[in-house]
């Protein structure tokens, strides 16, 4: 039969620390902590599988449970050497809840339990301190109406408020006895008033009361907001863990407090914490009273005293408790504690959660202590948490006004002026001011002033949206699929979902770590890349396997990436380089001749501008392979759309205004993303590849004859579907890039492959390996055509997938391994065995997204590439990977 519970006290436990997923973090933490002999009051911990049952019973509880908790209880009675429900020597408890996964203040607490009209007799009776029972009681009252009962907490909270008012005191502590007392028959009022019901007598009525609201609380909108944030699965449930009352609130020799053994901000060793005398757990952390420093280290003048100068013995037990709890668990905690009557007992200890910052500071400093290994302090941070050392961050003491929520698309924060088109974002920032980009979806036409701004925010589009993927490639700042506003062009302003208008010119502030778009000018703290980074990453190095390059189409991204450890470019997209300036037009001059002799004029002024481009690129990554990918969207989004833009082309290129609109409707395509793009524009118009391909191999034979470079460069034609595609486009590049050589007088070491961005693609890889030397990935495309769905347009509809179970992650943020990736991994295998020496790797964003990594060195890719500022995070997890295969 199962044991659904687990006692623990006097040195023994039934259960361990190992035991997290059954007993939750706290049960085994208390469990672990009580058998190290450290002070622990005694309780017993219903697993997470009562959790289970509850949910699959509809809120019923598992045969047997009752009964296994009337014997802890007994046992519990027997250790406290008191009675539940004695009217003479009452045994009170805390109920509390307690996840597998650590979850800060999302779910409910009830403290005080089994007080009653009747055991409050005893409790003034054993403390002699009426003032102290009824103040337990007034907080138990209030705890089990909201906590139990749901009752709106303000209610019994303004009655609070109003008696402090009536009796001219600002603290709870100024309450006399007198007050409390008054104060829980008013409570009890209220609550019949509110609930149609008296408050109830009976302890064991209240114990079961408060362990359904904690299995219950599991299921709050803030505990399953929290849990998709930090992708903890719903079912794993909850344990409740009911413990014997230590009371902090019983006079000037108690006290309660919270406390991190090095500083979460910082990772500095120093004991960092905070206390209140005469004050139970929920005082500290709810800001009702000041809560006082632990030590001295950081006194300022001014500070309320420290625990050190006002409870010195209790001070020196908790400072050796830290230094044993330490060296225990290997890794910084965060502990709760009560004093009572001098005596310190320990209520919680649990990995702290702590910034990028300090978790690289503490795992480094943890292993020239000798506390850990340079594999554990690898493990130990999180690859996701490096985006908030490599991007500005708000500063978390500073107000904000929130207008509007949408997705987390590119992380850090800006501040700027608001402006509605790119153009004016570039004229703006020429003018040194600062802007926020504000589109309703950006195109690559806005590219430069994506560039210029500090930010973007978009009203449309995903996780991997245009404005997504190009903003995290520059390391800017971006909002996508902000839902909850309006854009209007015309008026030049937005509206936010409560009717707010921010007009052209206005400040606003976008959090690209939250999504949060707020009001103002908010205060920012710059990103500090320490000597501990360096140190943390010099380990990575030594144990990843798999290798990370970067998607860079600039020299500036390219130098940004190769200083945070790129092995190389495994994406240049050469589209982005035709927006600049003036090639745009004779971009748009080739596209609108009539033959190809007008073609290979204007491709002739475009063949330098590109030949520049890869000669800086090749300059930056010099030693390093850069993978090349020949043009690939369709040509009307080189185009201009409205009538003003098309009367200006007209009249730059010397044709009518109808005879360029009729060219930009010619090329109008239903669904362009499956149209004509990529390879095959190049089969209708070769001469625009046999041009990149010349602009590739120039610079690199320039770059070799002329400053001794060694360069490899790896041509890719993307979009293949068929293998002739590829064997036609393979056989135009040999000729052009061999021609080079020889003109050049040149021996170069290219590689021409492909993108596999398509099903058939993968299903067929093993004919198209036969014309490819290597593969990348294009997981973006892969998952579209995969699925079945535009990127740009699931932002609306695959929330709701996420909210109801459909998926249990956007598959455009974390790559399918079970669909995407069985194709991903058909295609590497099929690939090689035609060709044994086949370089492969993936390109799409999933590049730097940490379990995406994971599979790609699982099924033995050679690389991955993601944008510049993700190439840390997808270095860390190439390492995880390869230290969790031992």
């Amino acid at each position: 039969m199962a044991k659904y519970v687990y006692s623990f006290g006097e040195g023994k436990a039934d259960g361990a620390g190992s035991m997290r997923e059954l007993l939750g973090g706290k049960g085994a933490n208390l469990a672990e902590m009580t058998s190290i002999g450290l002070p622990v009051p005694p309780g017993f911990t219903l697993t997470t599988e009562v959790c289970k049952a509850f949910y699959d019973n509809n809120r019923a509880y598992p045969d047997g449970l009752m009964e296994e908790v009337r014997q802890a209880l007994e046992t519990l009675e027997k250790r406290m050497a008191k009675g539940f429900g004695d009217r003479v020597n009452p045994l009170l408890v805390s109920v509390r809840s307690g996840a597998p996964a650590s979850m800060p203040g999302m779910m409910d607490t009830v403290l005080n339990l089994g007080l009653n009209d009747q055991t409050i007799q005893g409790v003034i009776e054993q403390s002699h301190d009426q003032r102290f029972a009824y103040d337990s009681y007034r907080r138990f009252i209030q705890m089990y109406a909201n906590v139990v009962k749901g009752m709106d907490g303000s209610i019994l909270e303004n009655i609070l408020e109003e008696v402090k008012e009536h009796k001219g005191v600002e603290q709870d502590t100024d309450l006399s006895a007198d007050d409390l007392k008054q104060l829980v028959s008013d409570f009890k009022a209220s609550y019949r008033e509110n609930l149609g019901e008296d408050f109830p007598e009976d302890p064991q009525e209240q114990l079961w009361g408060a362990i359904g609201a904690v299995f219950g609380s599991w299921m709050n909108p803030r505990a399953v907001t929290y849990r998709k944030l930090h992708a903890i699965p719903a079912d794993w449930g909850t344990a409740v863990n009911v413990q014997g009352m230590v009371f902090g609130n019983m006079g000037d020799d108690c006290a309660t407090g919270v406390a991190f053994t090095r500083d979460p901000a910082t990772g500095e060793n120093y004991f960092y914490g905070e206390y209140l005398v005469n004050a139970q757990g929920e005082d500290v952390v709810a800001g009702i009273r000041t809560p006082q420093p632990i030590n001295r280290a950081k006194h300022k003048d001014g500070d309320l005293p420290s625990m050190e100068e006002v409870m010195p013995e209790s001070y020196a037990q908790l400072v050796e408790i830290r230094a044993i709890l330490e060296k225990h668990y290997r890794d910084m905690q965060d502990i709760e504690f009560t004093i009572e009557k001098n005596k310190l007992y320990m209520l919680q200890t649990r990995t702290g959660k702590r910034t990028a910052h300090a978790a690289i500071r503490i795992a480094v400093d943890m292993v020239k202590e000798g506390l850990i290994s340079e594999k554990d302090a690898v493990l130990r941070v999180d690859p996701e948490q490096l985006d908030q050392l490599l991007h500005p961050s708000l500063d978390p003491k500073a107000e904000k006004q929130i207008l509007a929520r949408g997705l987390p698309a590119s992380p850090g924060a800006a501040s700027g002026q608001v402006v509605f088109n790119a153009d004016e974002a570039e004229e703006q920032t020429r003018l040194k001011k600062k802007v926020i980009l504000v589109r309703i979806e950006t195109s690559p036409e806005d590219i430069h002033g994506m560039h210029a701004a500090q930010g973007i925010l978009t009203a449309r589009g995903g996780m991997t949206s245009h404005a997504a993927v190009v903003a995290r490639g520059m390391g800017k700042c971006c909002v996508s699929g902000c839902g909850e506003i309006k854009i209007d062009y015309e008026k030049q302003q937005l509206t936010t979902k409560s009717g707010h208008i921010i007009k052209r010119g206005e400040l606003l502030t976008l959090d690209g770590s939250t999504g949060e778009v707020i009001l103002g000018e908010v205060p920012k703290i710059e990103p500090e890349v320490s000597g501990d980074f360096a140190t943390l990453m010099s380990w990575v190095d030594q144990f990843k396997k798999l290798k990370v390059r970067t998607n860079a189409d600039t020299p500036r991204d390219s130098k940004v990436a190769r200083d945070f450890g790129a092995e190389g470019i495994g994406l240049c997209r050469t589209e982005h380089m035709f927006f600049e300036g003036d090639r745009i037009q004779a971009v748009r001059e080739m596209i609108l001749a009539e033959n190809l002799e007008g073609r290979k004029r204007a491709l002739d002024k475009i063949l330098p501008m590109q030949k520049s481009d890869f000669v800086e690129i090749f300059r930056e990554m010099k030693g390093l392979p850069v993978t090349i990918r020949l043009l690939d969207p369709p040509l009307h989004e080189f185009l201009p759309q409205t009538d003003d833009d098309v009367s200006e082309l007209a009249h730059a290129v010397g044709l009518r205004f109808s005879e360029v609109k009729d060219h930009v409707a010619h090329l109008h395509e239903f669904n362009p993303m499956l149209g004509h793009r990529g390879c095959r524009l190049a089969i209708t118009y070769p001469e625009v590849y046999d041009m990149q391909v010349q602009a590739i191999m120039e610079a690199a034979c320039e770059l070799i004859k002329n400053e001794g470079f060694e360069i490899v460069p790896e041509i890719m034609i993307p979009l293949i579907s068929h293998v002739n595609e590829l064997r036609i486009l393979r056989a135009n590049a040999v000729k052009v890039a061999d021609r080079v050589c020889q003109e050049y007088g040149v021996k170069v070491d290219y590689l021409i492959g492909t993108m596999i961005e398509l099903p058939r693609a993968a299903l067929t890889a093993d004919a198209i390996a036969q014309e490819a030397e290597f593969f990348s990935f294009g997981t973006n495309d892969l998952t579209q055509t995969t699925y079945g769905l535009s990127r740009d347009d699931a932002g609306h509809f695959l929330p709701d997938y996420i909210e109801r179970g459909v998926l249990k992650k956007d598959p455009f943020v974390a790559l399918d391994q079970r669909g995407v990736g069985q194709l991903v991994q058909m295609g590497f295998e099929k690939g090689r065995s035609t060709r044994p020496d086949l370089k492969v790797g993936i390109c799409g964003e999933h590049g730097g997204e940490p379990s995406s990594v994971i599979f790609c060195h699982k099924i033995g890719l050679d690389y991955v590439s993601c944008s510049p500022y993700r190439v840390p995070i997808a270095r860390l997890a190439a390492a995880h990977a390869a230290l969790q295969d031992h």
